[in-house]
């Protein structure tokens, strides 16, 4: 039998016009850095230099800050009704503009453009639609008849979402009243500055929203400033800790989205096809840089080597390779450190008597890449199936009874996010309340709406974001 064969079908880079250089985005102009200092952002898919950018230092935060809180007080006095024409202006202009966004959050992400144009860009304008019918509705919240904002929000979002994360922030903080200064991660700045043009062009007032740029030092300074009154971080659990310690003992308020070890449980009755598409779904999606990923799959003994044969199947039919192609399933790892991260924990699986397999997979010889990746006999003491990979990387368990399913799902010392298969609702709703985890899907894995709120326990951290829950990180209440 022949096997069908995908032509190329690249998305024109063209439509992105990636200018050579980029600056801070501050009281609604672009300057740069006060120092004059640069950092290059680079194409994870070829190592390529996309532009350079400006590297804020702690000057820059101050001057950041300080628009903020001189925007505040005109900001936070506008009725509710004229907040939310701005978002739904910004809203319309990421529609607008959704393929010259989603070809850039490709080439700075690595993503597959089917995915940023699909998911990412959709979601992006549902947020802030969804926030802009809220702005004057704040009394019907459940959060007293008048509630207040806080004052200026300081947002540090990750690298794995750069656009959907600044909308997950960003959104509910206008809506509320606040102004906001916000800084993307490192390697993925050119989205999260394009939507200071939008910004811009919906005639937001300046400094409402600013765009400091920079490494973990630049977060870090934005953090501690002494200007701000309410955090928002997305990210890595130690990084959080790091936050948590320095915002102790302050009146700022915190909300930390971290790490996860999402268990993914397939029980013997549920339909195996389906449940195969969400497994893929859960731990392949955006190359396992998801921190609610679903990287530990949890099956029922009697129906494991049925799984893990359709599970290979399917695992050989994706494609690997240039994000901007629309035929694309994974795309690239984010960076070098991230790649090297996902090498050394697959190595520790292998040491520790894991079995890896990985279909037959050419990847291409520029940029960071890891090929799909099962390991299957797994025990609960090893790395693979403790620490976050945040790669294409699944481990494989198995299981007799639910209670052992919920032992085996709770044993992790994450809470974000958890998967259930089975045709009995009763089944699900006995397991999800058991399950010590802040989402849990049924018979799909990785769906998001903005009105649902998002978040988790223990170490994946505190808060909840999305839906009303998401209004009252930003409110004094």
């Amino acid at each position: 039998m022949s096997t069908f064969e995908y032509a190329p079908a690249p998305e024109s880079r063209a439509v992105a016009d990636v200018r050579p250089s980029h600056g801070l985005f501050v009281g609604g102009e672009f300057r740069p850095a006060a120092d004059g200092k640069v950092f290059k952002t680079v194409s994870p898919a070829s190592e390529e230099v996309l532009s350079e950018v400006a590297w804020a230092g702690e000057a820059d935060v101050d001057a950041a800050v300080a628009a903020a809180r001189a925007a505040f007080p005109a900001w936070s006095a506008l009725p509710g009704a004229e907040r939310g024409k701005y978002l739904f202006r910004i809203a319309r202009l990421v529609q607008e503009r959704s393929r010259e966004l989603a070809v850039l959050e490709s080439l700075d992400n690595g993503k597959p453009i089917r995915e940023s144009r699909d998911v990412d860009l959709p979601l992006v304008a549902a947020h802030f639609f969804y926030y802009a019918g809220w702005a004057d509705k704040l009394r019907y919240a459940g959060f007293g008849d008048a509630p207040r904002p806080l004052g200026v929000a300081a947002q540090v979002i990750p690298w794995n979402f750069p656009l959907l994360m600044l909308a997950w922030k960003i959104a509910p903080a206008l809506a509320t009243g606040n102004t906001v200064v916000l800084k993307p991660a490192e390697t993925t700045p050119l989205t999260a500055l394009r939507f200071a043009e939008i910004c811009a062009q919906a005639g937001l007032p300046a400094g409402v929203v600013n765009i400091v740029t920079g490494d973990g030092a630049t977060g870090a300074a934005l953090v501690a400033h002494d200007g701000v009154d309410k955090v928002a971080f997305t990210g890595s659990t130690g990084v959080g800790r790091a936050i948590a310690r320095t915002v102790a003992g302050t009146r700022k308020k915190v909300t930390l989205e971290l790490g996860g070890k999402a268990a993914n449980i397939v029980f013997d009755d549920a339909p195996l096809d389906q449940a195969v598409e969400g497994i893929i779904d859960g731990i392949f999606f955006n190359q396992g840089h998801v921190c609610c990923a679903g990287s530990r799959l949890l099956v029922q003994e009697s129906v494991a080597e049925e799984l893990l044969d359709a599970l290979r199947r399917r695992m050989a039919t994706l494609r690997v390779g240039d994000p901007l192609d629309k035929n694309t399933d994974i795309g690239a790892i984010n960076s070098a450190a991230q790649l090297a991260r996902i090498e050394e924990l697959a190595a520790a699986g292998e040491a520790e008597g894991a079995e890896r397999w990985s279909p037959p997979c050419e990847l291409p010889s520029s940029g960071y890449w890891f090929a799909p990746t099962l390991f299957t006999g797994v025990t609960q003491a090893h790395r693979v199936a403790r620490e976050e990979i945040f790669g294409p990387v699944l481990s494989v368990l198995t299981f007799r009874t639910p209670d052992e399913a919920v032992a085996k799902a709770n044993n992790t010392p994450y809470g974000l996010s958890a998967g259930i298969w089975t045709e009995k609702g009763s089944r699900i709703l006995w397991m999800a309340n058991r399950l010590r985890a802040g989402v849990v899907w049924s018979n799909t894995f990785n769906k998001f709406d903005p009105t649902s709120p998002f978040g988790g326990y223990r170490e994946s951290g505190y808060g909840r974001e999305g839906g009303r829950h998401g209004l009252e990180a930003y409110l004094d209440v």
